[in-house]
């Protein structure tokens, strides 16, 4: 027997975590305070609603096919909801309820999956990386399966967007797993980020830098906040740059096992270069220096160098989401890394062995956004693309 479930996904318009995020705690709005060393989980509304209405007509392997028909009201009323972020380095999904304004936790995944690996080299996804990434979405549909979801949507970036084959593998979810994932523009990647970091934003500053470091690209976004920060005044996309490199292209071109500090100066300087013109067109800098300006950086990278900077004994997520690292104390995390071999920063706990490889990569790319503006200090989001999807799909 077959199990077949049929998406149906509805679009509005906008005004214009690579850690597992553990289940069971609630989120709900606010913005944090500029002083608070950590956050719990404050959530808000914002950006475009992605409706997807469940339907089951048998019993076991899904297949899941999408169409655009008007926006269900009644998905505002579902038990369950879900998010999917396939991305080039990481696979992960959120399963959450409604809980007043906001929403608790009750099923999460993560998992490295490397699916970008080889793709700047070759244009295409390798087998091995699919084969991963397969066995990672098949666990992430058996969860959607338990859960009885009723409202969900699953998207890719940046190794998809890129990948030659792409088409050819999400056949193959479709069709071994039961997915249909989503390909997301770099632009909807951005504004899911910025819709899922909104609550950590501080509404005294009126403009924000807002970045996620990824697998295979890095996101940019340049923000108006209104005071209050209210469902009526979310914050305002002034303009998005997407750098087409991540931590595993990057690392996959300049080595990630032996780094030395020339090399890692390249890569400063490679991104510092990428930079460069979005900063020309948004004149970023010159508010920077009115001190009208914050920074708030949603990444593996980031949430790794905050647990590394709290000494935690292990990755703790409720003491980093939301926490604030100054430029100096990034500094002196990022020359600590650099000084250790690879089993050195492997035997650190909040990297591991699966990302030992990638983090130089990412403390690059966030230096060079550091020397490019230099706010002082940034507030560390262990949140993003699913969180933006599941406050998409709960708005009113």
């Amino acid at each position: 027997m077959t199990r077949r479930f049929t998406i149906s996904v509805a679009r509005e318009g906008l005004l214009a975590v690579d850690k597992p995020l553990s289940a069971g705690g609630p989120v709900g709005g606010g913005a944090a305070s500029p002083q608070r060393q950590a956050a719990p989980d404050p959530t808000g509304a914002g950006g475009r609603c992605v409706g997807a209405g469940l339907h089951a007509d048998g019993p076991l392997a899904p297949t899941i096919a999408s169409a655009t028909p008007p926006r269900p009201a009644a998905h505002h009323f579902a038990s369950h909801y879900a998010a999917l972020d396939l991305g080039t380095n990481n696979c992960r999904l959120l399963v959450a309820r409604r809980v007043g304004s906001g929403f608790r936790i009750v099923d999460a995944f993560s998992r490295i999956i490397r699916l970008g690996e080889g793709l700047a080299a070759t244009g295409a996804l390798s087998e091995d990386a699919m084969s991963r990434a397969l066995e990672a979405l098949r666990v992430c549909a058996n969860k959607v399966i338990a859960r009885k979801v009723a409202v969900g949507r699953y998207v890719a970036t940046q190794a998809c967007r890129q990948a030659a084959n792409c088409d050819l593998f999400l056949a193959r979810v479709r069709e071994e797993v039961g997915l249909e994932i989503e390909i997301i523009s770099s632009n909807e990647e951005a504004r899911l980020v910025v819709a899922g970091c909104a609550p950590l934003l501080n509404p005294r500053y009126p403009y924000a830098v807002v970045f996620d470091i990824g697998g295979g690209s890095t996101e940019i976004v340049w923000l108006r906040l209104w005071a209050g920060l209210g469902r009526r005044h979310r914050p305002q996309i002034l303009g998005s740059v997407s750098l087409p490199f991540g931590v595993v292209t990057l690392t996959d071109r300049f080595g990630g096992v032996e780094v030395s500090a020339a090399t890692y100066r390249a890569m400063v300087t490679e991104t510092m270069a990428a930079l460069a013109p979005f900063e020309t067109a948004h004149e970023i800098l010159r508010r920077v220096r009115t001190g009208r300006v914050q920074m708030l950086g949603s990444s593996g990278t980031v949430t790794t160098l905050a647990g590394i900077h709290l000494a935690l004994p292990r990755y703790t997520r409720a003491l980093v989401d939301g926490s604030v690292l100054t430029f100096e104390q990034i500094s002196v995390v990022s020359a600590h890394l650099a000084g250790l071999d690879l089993a050195g920063r492997a035997a650190n706990p909040c990297i591991g062995r699966e990302r030992a490889d990638l983090v130089l990569s990412g403390c690059a790319i966030l230096d060079a956004i550091c020397e490019t503006w230099p706010v002082g200090s940034l507030r560390v989001a262990d949140r993003g693309v699913r969180e933006g999807i599941l406050f998409d799909l709960m708005r009113p």
